[in-house]
């Protein structure tokens, strides 16, 4: 039995159990499954019903790992509960006899089922959804932990597998099997990174029915997305754009100015009278603001761009202003950055997205996902500190524009400054140039970091020509692969509106078409 131990190292084990009473629910067909995992490279089968172990071994010469699942009227054990089972999965030609390996109340106890198989001469595998668990079935004699029911025995099902349990088995010794929601190759190599001695895969090689509802899932969502017309608010430091968003395009906009105290029970009334002639013609509301969101709370980011009360409880608040529950927030260049990479100037690659304008604001997008870190934070690159303590908005945006030319005496209007560069003020050429130089050096910094296929500029101030082309006078000095490749941003104050708008969509066509789990 130790060499059929070692031929499942570092393998893969299909699970070929269709569902039941389906259209492929027959022997015949469960050893065609056998067979065709057999061809793509499977070490060996896990099969359910001792009539289907039988079909499968009289077709197939791979090693079998033998379970009968039932329905039980007084107990939540399924995976091979009776000793008759584990005569019958014996006699059908199982070299591998599965039980269900948890601490719940069962007709027979797993000591008892263990012996049983020992009395067969099969090998033992104890399916377990904790820790404790396996170290129980490890003290027992099992010759194999599976993480089977991680997940299965109690509360919302996870969308991900539980490879910390595989690690955390591994730890213990012995062959571990990871089994649970394996239903992408990645998922599965991560398994033996963490330790597995193989990976049992079930629904993504053999339930073409489920196989078929998450892709049919998967289109009706982006189908439902597609037509989700959201009511979008970008609120910034000194105006506020409400628009009506469907599908990437903009079908009505309300421009206001930012008054405050913002994030206040009053400011949230006002916000909602400017919006009130839209009622009942959005199906979600989303929110991009400066500042931090998480966990629903909004939190100022810098006081000194948009001060708000700390912890403002931001999602509650637009649910009842609006009176939906379908409400999305992020901070505002988070969301931009979305919009760009799905309708704009990042639009399919890597993209780091950064706005210039009042402050200094970022967002990442990566592998096709919005990237925000764990609290929120991920992309605030205006608020990056330097040597003096300093952020980098505060020397390089609007505000540090401002502030630079009141210091000397200018007018600090940024209009003003940019007005004087054009008609040759040599005092506001050298604000706008140091400005610039401080964008070009954190450009050359987050290419180092981020490594992005494309850059995207915005915002107020990023666009403006003046100072683009001073940052790209900067660049030029920049060879590849640190030099940025630098584009402007294509959707100008849209951008933020347009991309949460799509991930409100997105998010209420998930809430509205939730299909089946891809599970393993």
């Amino acid at each position: 039995m130790t060499a059929l131990l070692d031929q499942l190292k570092d393998g893969l084990i299909v699970s070929c159990q269709p569902v039941d009473d389906g259209p492929m629910d027959t022997p015949a067909i469960v050893a065609a499954m056998a067979l065709a995992a057999g061809a793509g490279g499977a070490r060996a089968l896990r099969v359910e019903g001792a009539d289907n172990v039988a079909a499968v071994m009289q077709r197939c010469d791979l090693p079998v790992i033998g379970i009968v699942k039932r329905d039980l009227a007084d107990s939540a054990v399924r995976i091979t509960p009776w000793l008759d089972d584990v005569q019958a999965l014996a006699a059908a030609g199982a070299r591998i006899i599965a039980v269900d390996g948890t601490a719940r109340a069962r007709p027979v106890s797993v000591g008892e089922l263990l012996a049983a198989i020992r009395a067969t001469g099969c090998l033992a595998m104890a399916d377990i959804a904790t820790l404790e668990e396996a170290r129980a079935a490890r003290a027992m004699g099992f010759d194999i932990v599976g993480t089977t029911l991680s997940g299965y025995t109690g509360g919302p099902v996870p969308a991900a597998p539980d490879l910390q349990l595989v690690a955390d088995c591994a730890a213990l010794g012995g062959v571990v099997v990871a089994e649970g929601r394996y239903n992408t190759p990645a998922l599965a190599a991560a398994a033996l990174t963490a330790g597995a001695t193989a990976v049992c895969v079930g629904s993504a090689v053999t339930r073409q029915e489920h196989v078929t509802q998450w892709f049919d899932t998967a289109i009706a969502k982006a189908a439902a997305a597609r037509e989700r017309t959201v009511l979008a608010l970008d609120i910034g430091g000194t105006k506020s754009l409400l628009a009506l968003v469907r599908n990437g395009s903009v079908l009505e906009e309300r421009l206001a100015r930012t008054e405050g105290p913002v994030g206040t029970p009053p400011w949230f009334v006002a916000l909602g009278a400017l919006a009130a002639g839209w009622a009942g013609r959005y199906d979600a509301v989303g929110a991009a603001v400066t500042g931090r969101v998480h966990d629903g709370a909004w939190r100022a980011l810098n006081p000194g761009t948009l001060a708000i009360p700390e912890s403002t409880p931001l999602l509650d608040r637009l649910r009842r202003t609006f009176g939906t529950a379908a409400v999305l927030a992020c901070n505002d260049a988070q969301a931009a950055a979305w919009g760009e990479y799905r309708f704009g100037a990042g639009r399919g690659r890597d993209t780091l997205f950064l706005t210039v304008s009042s402050g200094i604001g970022g967002g990442i997008v990566r592998g096709g996902a919005l990237v925000t870190g764990s609290t929120g934070l991920a992309g605030s690159v205006g608020q990056l500190r330097g040597p003096d303590g300093q952020r980098f908005e505060t020397r390089a945006s609007g505000f540090g524009l401002s502030a630079a030319a009141r210091a000397i005496g200018r007018p600090d209007d940024t209009r003003a400054i940019f007005a004087a560069d054009a008609a040759g003020e040599a005092w506001a050429a050298e604000l706008i140039a140091a400005a610039a130089r401080e964008m070009a050096a954190m450009l050359v910094n987050l290419q180092l970091l981020v490594d992005p296929d494309v850059i995207v500029l915005g915002g107020g101030i990023g666009l403006l020509p003046a100072y683009r082309r001073r940052i790209e006078q900067d660049l030029s000095s920049s060879t590849a692969p640190t030099r940025p490749t630098l584009v402007a941003a294509a959707l100008g104050t849209h951008a933020g509106i347009l991309g949460i708008g799509d991930l409100a969509a997105q998010q209420s066509a998930d809430d509205a078409t939730a299909g089946p789990s891809l599970s393993g």
